[in-house]
């Protein structure tokens, strides 16, 4: 994929009907700064038994949009599973909730945005959807959209801008 800027982008798309700029909450994470790709989403709530199983399959340079409720009390991604998602070809994810294993995450070359850090595993009940409508941070994301990422901000299409 090409360098991603998503000032350039806003710049040469922001006229595009279905072009959305998600509100600057989100902390980076991984050592890739930028990344962007086709959205596969998931809605969990302080369950993380949904990411395991997405992750274990190819992620073809799409990204990972994971509603986690903005829950604070628990991480939905650790090391291990970015390591997994690095190593089955995911582009970066977007987590609205936690991460933990931070330092370690730094150090791998994927891209993540997430709100915070938390010490404390997810449950493992299984609950959650695929693939369906999520909403956060003033964004509508879809499965089949594209989402792109850099140090300014996230933005989301649904058409492909690179």
């Amino acid at each position: 994929m090409k360098e991603i800027k998503t000032a350039d982008l806003c710049d040469r798309f922001s006229s595009t009907e279905h072009f959305q700029i998600a509100e600057p909450m989100f902390q980076i994470f991984g050592g890739k700064r930028a990344f962007g790709g086709q959205i596969a989403t998931l809605k969990v709530f302080e369950d993380n038994v949904l990411v395991q199983e997405t992750l274990k399959k190819p992620g073809n340079d799409k990204v990972l949009v994971i509603d986690g409720g903005g829950s604070h009390r628990c991480a939905l991604l650790g090391d291990n599973l970015a390591r997994r998602a690095m190593d089955n070809g995911w582009s970066g994810l977007v987590i609205y909730g936690c991460i933990r294993d931070s330092a370690a995450i730094n150090q791998m070359p994927i891209g993540i945005r997430a709100l915070h850090t938390h010490p404390l595993k997810s449950h493992k009940r299984g609950l959650g959807e695929r693939d369906v409508l999520i909403t956060f941070a003033g964004v509508n994301f879809r499965s089949g959209h594209f989402l792109y990422a850099d140090e300014d901000g996230i933005i989301v299409s649904q058409q492909s801008l690179i």
